[in-house]
């Protein structure tokens, strides 16, 4: 996949087009990216996404609610190649951008600039100035233009259409088994290991604490999971803790990212990692004492293992 930074003299060939933010590209846009590939088979073209950075909800929103996303514009990245598409364009945002009214955004980008033949849309998709860009509004702009425009209904399951929304929530409520399910892969976070107050060490189970790379990046609801740790180049089973520690703190603490790597004991201060979410094991829980957090453990240890191997 080819990355542009902009649009500015892009030289494609019959390039079939979808545009959007595609926070966790879950199985909901591969229904949309599928079709996309497809069609620039069939058309002997290339397939073309485009997306937009920052987030515009960053750019838009006052900041007076904390923003937390499902992916990365890195993990973004490596899904869509994943998918197959050949060209990524990324369109800076700002709010000189965000007036642009669609029909504008569409004769001088997406035709002039790209030279979109074949435009794929999602099944709610809106884009342009105050999100005017609706199905209708690009298909007459279509027939101006001499492109051609598709809608894309979307994946449903019996709990309805699959969407980002619908899977940050199930990611703050617990619910890691049907966020896997409707992602159609594993989440996961990446970080760097910091120093910690060692208190896993002192009960046999030492853990690293983890910074994530992005703070936009949505962290699960509390709680300890069954976890894969992927370190240079090698894959680990591990335990992970979110939460505020409050067997040892008396007040809530600041929430931390704790993982211990089983049979694992190197100094791997500064490193990086990332922590792929199999399974919520269960909720944070306040101890009477230490050795009833390290027997709890242990049995949290077994349950890794009997998952994971």
């Amino acid at each position: 996949m080819i990355i542009h930074q902009g649009y500015i003299n892009l030289s494609l060939r019959s390039p079939s087009v979808t545009l959007g933010i595609f926070d966790g590209v879950h199985r909901g846009h591969m229904t949309l990216l599928n079709r996309l590939t497809d069609k620039s088979k069939e058309t002997k073209g290339e397939s073309l996404v485009v997306t937009f950075s920052p987030h515009p909800r960053l750019v838009l929103e006052n900041g007076d609610k904390p923003l937390f996303f499902l992916t990365t514009m890195d993990e973004k990245i490596v899904r869509l190649e994943k998918a197959g598409i050949d060209h990524l364009v990324l369109i800076e945002f700002s709010r000189e951008f965000s007036t642009i009214p669609a029909c504008d955004f569409i004769k001088n980008i997406l035709v002039d600039k790209i030279g979109t033949k074949h435009l794929i849309l999602g099944f709610n998709h809106h884009f342009g100035r105050k999100g005017e860009g609706d199905f209708d509004t690009i298909t007459n702009c279509a027939e101006a233009h001499h492109f051609t425009v598709e809608q894309v209904q979307g994946f449903h399951t019996e709990e309805g259409a699959i969407s980002s929304s619908v899977i940050r929530e199930a990611l703050l409520t617990g619910r890691i088994d049907e966020a896997n399910k409707w992602l159609g892969y594993y989440y996961s976070l990446s970080g760097s290991v910091i120093s910690g107050r060692q208190i896993g060490r002192s009960i046999g189970f030492p853990t690293a604490n983890i910074e994530p790379d992005d703070t936009h990046k949505l962290i699960p609801m509390n709680g300890v999971y069954a976890v894969q740790v992927q370190l240079d180049g090698s894959t680990h089973p591990g335990m992970l803790s979110i939460g505020t520690n409050p067997t040892v703190n008396s007040e809530p603490g600041q929430r931390t990212i704790e993982v211990n790597i089983l049979n694992f004991n190197k100094d791997i201060y500064g490193c990086k990692l990332t922590i792929t979410f199999r399974k919520r094991l269960r909720g944070e829980v306040k101890f009477e004492n230490l050795e009833k957090l390290s027997a709890q453990m242990e049995l949290d240890k077994q349950q890794v293992i009997e998952l994971l191997g």
